[in-house]
């Protein structure tokens, strides 16, 4: 049994060292949205049919050097920012995976190969675009928590207050605003970060991996068995490449893809995060749409 607790121990230690540096890229990424780009930027700059704006959320993701773990906030201050809601998912599928720093530790991670890169930005790609124009046509209204929508509103009343002011707002002000805010969203997160860490923890000491890859027999229960272990892994998209790469002797890359277009996209950590942004029914809605459009991209490879 101390075995065990050292063993859950460890694991929820690492997640957590290893998610937290990206916690707080996101977080101060989300507030100096929040402080610095005006709605009027974004209603300027984000295309306004439904093919271009996703198409736009999915490239926009390879600008942002965010992890699953940061991802959230940022599309949740997107979101708030008026920018539509399917192509601030294309953005949340996509950024995780399609940014440089991931693209390249999956190179590295596979031997200094690039069929794998191509494999994982490709699928990575397809599932934000096609995942995106879903909830375009599934999800019209808005789908961020009520009380979440009550602060939208307030937020707007504030900024219609703000622009009444006489007096402008200076850099420090907004700079003080981005530090503040900052902190705000860092303490809100990390709690849905611990609980997801402990969860994942749990699920990878009391569920055996050699259990789970013996039923890999087949390539459809190989990939389904792929895509719950990315799952109950919960890695950092950073860092997932190197333990899939371990794979390699017993999968072939249509299963290992979609161990790492999965996890990077759903993953115990950030379905926590997600529950606590988006309606409940929403979020179900999307994990399906993940999880077939994934599985299905995956059998292609």
């Amino acid at each position: 049994m101390s075995h065990s607790f050292l063993q859950l121990n460890t694991i929820f230690m690492s997640i957590m060292i290893e998610a937290i540096p990206f916690i707080v890229i996101g977080v101060f990424l989300s507030a100096i949205i929040q402080m610095f780009v005006t709605d009027r930027l974004v209603a300027r700059i984000v295309p306004k049919n439904r093919v271009g704006s996703v198409v736009f959320g999915t490239c926009m993701g390879a600008l942002f050097p965010a992890c699953e773990c940061g991802i959230v906030p940022i599309t949740e201050r997107l979101v708030k920012k008026q920018v539509p809601l399917p192509a601030a998912i294309a953005f949340m599928l996509a950024g995780p995976i399609i940014n440089p720093v991931v693209l390249f530790a999956t190179y590295i991670a596979f031997g200094s190969s690039w069929q794998m890169v191509f494999y994982r930005a490709g699928l990575a790609i397809a599932v934000a675009i096609v995942v995106g124009l879903l909830v375009s046509y599934l999800f019209p209204e808005n789908q961020l928590r009520d009380y979440l929508e009550k602060r939208i509103d307030h937020d707007h009343h504030h900024g219609h207050h703000e622009s009444e002011h006489v007096h402008p707002i200076t850099f420090m002000d907004k700079f003080r605003g981005t530090m503040d805010h900052a902190i705000d969203e860092f303490f809100s997160v990390c709690k849905y970060l611990v609980f997801g860490a402990f969860i994942a923890a749990a699920m990878q000491t009391f569920i055996k991996q050699s259990t789970l890859l013996s039923f890999g027999g087949t390539q459809v229960t190989a990939i389904l068995v792929m895509m719950i272990l990315a799952f109950i892994m919960s890695l950092c998209s950073e860092a997932d490449a190197f333990v899939a790469s371990s794979f390699r002797a017993t999968f072939p890359p249509g299963p290992l893809t979609a161990f790492l277009v999965f996890g990077a996209m759903v993953d115990i950590k950030n379905l926590i995060m997600m529950l606590s942004t988006f309606k409940k029914k929403f979020v179900a809605g999307l994990i399906t749409l993940i999880f077939l459009s994934v599985f299905v991209g995956a059998l292609l490879i």
